[in-house]
């Protein structure tokens, strides 16, 4: 059928009457709003410097926010008096808000405010939420004091108390979840991707980013859940609130030595003028290549933004480039009429989203060590020689498989991969993430092993099994392991394939696969209970573990890691590389590496 539309097939070059200057911008560009200090557009002073600053923010506002999480289901339990799968539950879908709340802070540094002015917004919220958090625990809910120990218990908490505890535990999840996502890409930020040296720079940074949180979750997993532990509750998050107020006057002394960019403006506004566009023109056939819309210079219509190169995949996408008869009069109508750059910029999020959906379920394994992981240690014997390990202590053999493992990635596996296959940077990030997701996989089948061994040795009339807590060791070492892979690969991978207005949402794509591994893991669990749990059947997470079959839900994951891989596979093999236009030349921003998993 013929296009009730006729096009215009000419190409648009300086001369051409429909091209547009490239100092034009699309709508939703940051006119009005907050500018970050003044510089020269990319460029100002950045450098290692800089980042190091924002690495030791990543130390200590991690310290501050394990300080609270990695206990917060023994304080559910102990202090508020919940069940286990209630717990559980809880500190999933709280887990799961902090990094749904990644998106919101993504979206106001891209859009409005810029990293520095969203870094430092969310970071007061988060000092807020701790601060509250402290004085409700010390008021409200530890009595007597002392109290949430396996010895002595606490009273019944009142509502105010549990009300303003769940108002500040939130807080904390707004404030640290926007924090997070921008402050990764704000110290990539301060390398330069467009010099060779500073994009090696770039790319090790997230290492260390990564390599930072660890460190930080390292003494707040240690001596912070020892007071804990033992009933110090209130000095536990008094600890973590002085973490986050030296996090942030350090970050603030950096001010003047930070490597800036504005923000792009509203990146939904421009995704959803594409489609809009697009399905206006759905009657239309789109163009060739070479007689799509675009600017001139070197500068895409999105200002500040480099011009994108054209793909071949979501052709129907390209009619809102198309230049039809009805746009000859309204070239500014970026609802009617796209260029190029925010077309593909539309396109690259389509082809982030099946790799993010398949990264889900990874998260699924990663939350359980915050929540059955720890169930499991709180019934095993603890005892270690003289000493009391505390369950949540045993994220510490986590915390140091992933600082070892970086180590080893970064100055081993790297320059041997790159000897023996002859890429510079060793593997790819695809390949990274999905040696992770097998690592994943493995950890639970090694924590349902521990459980079933467990599950032996229980004495009876007892809470605890007579099984070694070392025991699970195996399964932390094996989770630090995969996330070496998992999730510095998807740091690196969706900030490095997403536009240069978009770098905010790509870093947080990588929280919210964490939120929503949570919120799954929690559907999960309650979808398991009401299958199990019917009749004298306990189900297999009952307030008893000793009579519940948690090895099993633990062999469940394994399974769905196992398939989930696979359609990991397709999807990574299906994958298309942005290509980033630099001076005229189409430039591959993976050096034209094959981005294939396989």
């Amino acid at each position: 059928m013929a296009p009730t539309e006729p096009e215009i097939a000419d190409s648009h070059t300086a001369n051409s009457p429909f091209n547009i200057d490239a100092t034009e911008h699309v709508a939703g560009e940051n006119d009005g709003g907050y500018r970050e200090p003044p510089t020269n557009g990319r460029e100002s002073k950045g450098g290692w410097k800089p980042a190091f600053i924002l690495l030791a923010n990543q130390a200590l506002a991690t310290l501050a926010f394990f300080g609270v999480g990695v206990n917060l289901v023994l304080f559910l339990t102990r202090v508020l008096r919940q069940d286990v799968a209630d717990a559980a539950n809880n500190v999933s879908k709280w887990t799961g808000t902090v990094y749904i709340f990644s998106l919101i802070g993504a979206f106001l540094s891209d859009s409005y405010w810029g990293r520095y002015l969203t870094c430092s917004i969310f970071q007061i919220i988060f000092i807020v939420g701790l601060g509250m958090l402290s004085l409700t625990s010390w008021r409200y809910l530890i009595k007597p004091a002392g109290c949430g120990s396996e010895i002595t218990k606490c009273r019944e908490p009142s509502a105010v108390g549990v009300g303003v505890f769940y108002l500040s535990i939130y807080l904390v999840a707004f404030g640290y979840g926007g924090h997070q996502p921008t402050l990764a890409t704000f110290g990539a930020d301060q390398f330069d991707e467009k010099k060779k040296n500073q994009k090696q720079n770039r790319d090790a940074y997230f290492g260390y980013f990564y390599f930072a949180l660890n460190v930080g979750c390292l003494f707040s997993n240690t001596v912070l859940v020892y007071f804990e532990d033992t009933g110090m509750w209130t000095l536990g998050f008094l600890i973590s609130l002085g973490s986050a107020i030296i996090a942030f006057l350090l970050y603030l002394a950096g001010y003047k030595k930070y490597r800036y960019v504005k923000a792009y403006g509203n990146p939904v506004i421009r995704v959803v003028q594409v489609f809009v566009a697009a399905f206006k023109k759905c009657k239309v056939q789109a163009s060739n290549e070479e007689q799509l819309y675009e600017v001139d210079g070197p500068e895409s219509a999105i200002k500040g933004s480099r011009k994108i190169m054209h793909s071949n995949d979501f052709r129907f996408m390209d009619k809102a480039a198309t230049i039809t008869e009805k746009d000859r009069n309204d070239l500014k109508n970026h609802w009617r009429l796209c260029t190029i750059t925010q077309v593909e910029e539309a396109k690259c999020v389509m082809r982030m989203l099946p790799v993010w959906l398949c990264t889900i379920i990874y998260s699924v394994v990663f939350t359980q060590m915050a929540s059955l992981f720890v169930e499991q240690g709180d019934v095993m014997n603890n005892k270690v020689g003289k000493f009391h390990l505390p369950a949540a202590t045993m994220s510490v053999f986590d915390i140091c498989s992933v600082l070892l493992c970086t180590g080893l990635y970064r100055y081993v596996l790297i320059p041997l991969v790159a000897k023996l296959c002859g890429f510079p940077r060793g593997i790819t990030e695809l390949q990274r993430m999905g040696i992770g997701l097998i690592i994943g996989m493995l950890s639970m089948v090694a924590a349902g092993v521990t459980e079933f061994a467990r599950l032996k040795q229980v004495i009876p009339g007892q809470k605890a099994s007579s099984l070694s807590i070392l025991w699970q060791i195996p399964q932390y070492v094996l989770v630090g392991a995969s996330e070496v892979f998992m999730y510095v690969g998807q740091l690196e991978f969706f900030n490095g394939q997403a536009p240069d207005g978009i770098k905010s949402f790509g870093s947080s794509l990588c929280m919210a696969s964490i939120s929503l591994g949570n919120y799954v893991s929690s559907m999960l669990v309650y979808m398991v209970m009401a299958v199990t749990a019917r009749g004298e059947n306990p189900g297999w997470i009952p307030n008893d573990l000793n009579v519940g079959h948690m090895d099993r839900f633990f062999f469940l994951v394994a399974i769905l890691a196992a398939l989930d891989f696979v359609l990991y596979l397709l999807c990574a093999r299906w994958y298309k590389n942005i290509q980033i236009e630099e001076e005229g030349d189409k430039k591959n921003l993976e050096d034209q590496e094959n981005i294939s998993i396989v």
